[in-house]
């Protein structure tokens, strides 16, 4: 009876504790292997680590909200950090690529264009363009006594600090502008959705249905069928938001979504063409996901100034 029971296996629970923990190891291991191909797939489909897209895409979309709604001055702080930072990317893209002899110059002088433009409205806004251009101008003049072997340069990169003075700090003080001014920043708001509405809604379209290419040695990724997507969501969005939340007529935000649908796509255009002439796919990394931040803010530009037109017709 001894050696019967002595034959038995003895039951040790520290034994089978460590067996349920290896399973429950592997078990997780292959879940994560599992996910890990699976979020592979979708970032290989979407071009993009897509979580880190909506993760900082959710950030900036609720800093943009906390800021606009809480106190406006944190909102010229935010867009002023934006185009700093948009401004650092292309300045120095170009400064690398020997388009613009030095970026920091123009940095300093965009940061205080949008201050301005909140503070003393559209004349400021303008005077503050008329201003860093001179600016720039006399800087350039400078360099070229100090250095002549630059001159040969001298015009050529004057153009260039023109153009992204006018491109970035100048398109973005019409969002503070509108802001700032009495029922401007339901306007904006709604603005700035229409026009996240019609990126995501090309993005989205032009992944799934996209065969037809929009301008193919422009950006040959973005297609008819996105941009039929995009129109969807613009009319739709601006009718909604333009009845329930700005109080105007159908056909007004009807033909609001349709005005910021055509500049939100002309913006995404021209940064794509300026990327394709540097010879770079993304304008930097500094947005897990996005590229850089003007990646994020290309279509938002010049729609900023279309929607500073619409709010002076019908605001």
């Amino acid at each position: 009876m001894s050696n019967r029971s002595s034959s038995k296996k003895k039951f040790d629970p520290a034994q089978v504790g460590a067996e349920a923990l290896e399973q429950l190891e592997a078990a997780v291991s292959e879940l994560e292997e599992q996910v890990r191909d699976v979020n592979a797939r979708i970032d290989k489909r979407a071009g993009r680590p897509l979580w880190q897209a909506i993760v900082f895409g959710l950030l900036l979309g609720g800093v943009f909200v906390g800021s606009l709604f809480w106190l406006v001055e944190l909102f010229v702080v935010f867009v002023t950090a934006l185009v700093v930072f948009a401004v650092l990317e292309l300045a120095g893209a170009l400064t690398l690529n020997g388009r613009l002899r030095s970026q920091w110059p123009l940095v300093i002088v965009s940061a205080t264009m949008v201050p301005l433009a909140a503070m003393f409205g559209p004349e400021g806004q303008l005077w503050s363009l008329v201003g860093a251009i001179i600016l720039a101008v006399l800087i350039r003049s400078g360099r070229a006594v100090l250095q002549p072997e630059s001159r040969p340069t001298t015009l050529p990169d004057i153009g260039v600090a023109v153009m992204v003075l006018a491109y970035i700090p100048f398109l973005a003080g019409f969002a503070v502008t509108v802001a700032t001014s009495p029922g401007g920043v339901w306007w904006l708001f709604t603005g700035v959705v229409i026009v996240v509405s019609v990126d995501v809604a090309a993005y989205a379209t032009g992944l799934s249905l996209g065969r037809t290419p929009l301008a193919p040695k422009i950006s040959p990724k973005k297609t008819w069928e996105g941009f039929a997507g995009s129109l969807l969501a613009a009319l739709v969005a601006g009718v909604l938001l333009g009845v329930f939340v700005l109080g105007v007529q159908w056909w007004v935000g009807l033909l609001l979504g349709a005005v910021l649908l055509g500049s939100a796509t002309l913006g995404d255009l021209v940064e794509s063409l300026i990327k394709r002439d540097l010879g770079i796919k993304d304008i930097s990394s500094w947005l897990p996901g996005h590229g850089g931040f003007l990646d994020r803010l290309d279509s938002m530009l010049p729609s900023m100034a279309m929607l500073f037109v619409m709010f002076q017709i019908f605001g």
